[in-house]
């Protein structure tokens, strides 16, 4: 009977059983090796960046938004640069989330700036940027926020420097403004980062919290001069041209003056000059006639006359006792 039937050895068949499934696990260890090993060569990219491929470490092409491929590890690899996205560097602050609200955080270190006229400004930034060409930002920038933030700072402690406090925190804000992020852009371009400068906008320029009321002071007695100054000026525009009219007044009548006592002396000499003329004509006629004359104005203004006559006698004739003058 026992030639019959197989015999089973129970004890020699587990052994099979194990190794089966152990063969499977290795396998299935081997595919997800394997799927692991393809899977880096598969990647995504997202609508405002790009994708740049790497053959043996150098860069060989570009790739756009969606899901792209290619050699697996060593042979290629990818870098993805985000293109679109406005990003923002912070100088002299810091936004901070608390307790979902926002706030920001004064950073002294970097607000602090010195002025031209040796004056301590508090100066908080904004700079806003753009990578404009990936390749160079990818493969010659180490750290592109760190770039702008450094260059922007060195650039508004250098403009600030060269301008005096009050043009910094009144009308030159906008200047400053515009020749830091053009001289900022200029930096960049020169280490070609590939990152294009956007805005910088000066949010907070400020004294120092220490000094403000001391500003304060100043700017109130600067107010004051240019109200007294104003106010001198309106004066002496009130009281000049009335001084300047006076004046002129003066000086026409004076020079009518002058052109009357001229034209005075000028008929008297032209007079003269006849009379001479005349009296070189008829010197003897001339001569009685002044010598008549004379005595008459001798006689109009005496009061005693003495008389001569042929009797060789002297006369006196006291004309007041006889009623009046001789004339």
């Amino acid at each position: 009977m026992t030639d019959n039937f197989e015999i089973f050895d129970v004890q020699e068949e587990k052994p099979k059983k194990r190794k089966n499934i152990f063969k499977r696990i290795v396998w299935l260890v081997i595919v997800l090796l394997i799927l692991g090993y393809f899977s880096t060569s598969v990647y995504q990219v997202g609508p405002s960046e790009m994708g740049l491929v790497l053959t043996f470490g150098k860069y060989t092409s570009s790739t756009g938004p969606g899901i792209h491929w290619h050699l697996p590890y060593p042979f290629q690899s990818h870098r993805i640069v985000d293109i679109k996205t406005l990003k923002k560097v912070e100088i002299g602050f810091r936004t901070v989330n608390y307790r979902g609200k926002i706030e920001y955080q004064t950073v002294s270190e970097e607000a602090l700036m010195i002025t031209g006229d040796e004056n301590i400004v508090n100066l908080e930034a904004v700079v806003q940027y753009r990578i404009s060409d990936p390749v160079k930002f990818a493969f010659r920038v180490l750290n592109g926020f760190d770039m702008v933030k450094f260059a922007t700072e060195s650039v508004l402690r250098e403009m600030v420097a060269i301008n005096v406090i009050d043009s910094v925190l009144t009308s030159e804000r906008d200047r400053i403004a515009m020749e830091t992020a053009e001289k900022v852009q200029k930096i960049l371009n020169e280490y070609e980062s590939g990152i294009k400068v956007e805005n910088v906008y000066l949010q907070e320029v400020s004294p120092p919290e220490e000094v403000v009321k001391a500003f304060d002071d100043v700017n109130s007695a600067k107010q004051d001069k240019e109200k007294f100054i104003n106010e001198a000026n309106r004066y002496s525009n009130d009281v000049i041209p009335k001084a300047e009219g006076e004046a002129q007044k003066i000086l026409r009548e004076a020079e009518a003056y002058s052109y009357e006592k001229v034209a005075l002396a000028t008929g008297e000499a032209q007079r003269f000059k006849e009379m001479l003329e005349e009296y070189s004509n008829a010197k003897d006629i001339t001569k009685k006639r002044i010598i008549l004359e004379a005595i008459q104005d001798l006689l109009e203004n005496s009061k005693q006359k003495i008389i001569v006559d042929s009797s060789d006698t002297l006369k006196l004739l006291n004309l007041p006792e006889i009623g009046g003058d001789l004339k």
